[in-house]
């Protein structure tokens, strides 16, 4: 290892080829504070969610944002196959929804019978209610990203509820609050 004394922080850590490990990449990228969103979507009658921090926005023109699906995911398939999907932005009153929804293994019929939810106007995806906004998109693109598939959707509806709470935030591999 590296340090670079002139650098704030101290250790640098420059990590190349086979010494870069998974554990200290995970616990780099773990420093950068994200949102909590759940994507959702239905297939059928069923409805899919996962909770993701991989969301981004990419285009004004077309507008245009993606998500990071893990593979070996059940909602992978899922995601793919409805062409649709939904992205609710938690706030943080629903961070036992994001747990759940974060489970591993979790049923999958009536995984959101117990959370407050409504269907998006055009898409039918399911919507969270404890959100600071959602997004319902259309997929454009779906592509290679390792052991995800970076899904890129066209967004077809915006909601903005009025009286927006905190955002759910996550950093450190925990939850946390915005001072």
């Amino acid at each position: 290892m590296s340090s670079d004394p002139a650098s704030p922080g101290g250790d640098v850590g420059l990590a190349v080829g086979h010494d870069l490990h998974v554990a200290r990449f995970r616990r780099a990228a773990a420093r950068f504070v994200t949102g909590v969103t759940v994507v959702s979507t239905r297939v059928g009658s069923t409805d899919h969610a996962m909770t993701a921090n991989a969301f981004t926005s990419v285009s004004l023109d077309p507008l245009l944002v993606l998500v990071c699906v893990e593979q070996d995911a059940r909602f992978h398939d899922a995601v793919e196959a409805a062409g649709v999907w939904g992205v609710s932005v938690l706030e943080e009153s629903a961070r036992g929804v994001s747990q759940w929804l974060a489970t591993r293994g979790r049923p999958l019929h009536g995984q959101l019978d117990r959370v407050p939810h409504h269907r998006g106007e055009v898409t039918g995806v399911p919507l969270l209610d404890q959100s600071l906004a959602a997004f319902e998109c259309r997929t454009t693109a779906l592509h290679p990203g390792g052991d995800h598939s970076i899904v890129v959707g066209e967004v077809v509806s915006v909601e903005l509820p009025e009286s927006p709470g905190r955002p759910l935030v996550y950093h450190r591999g925990g939850y946390t609050h915005l001072a």
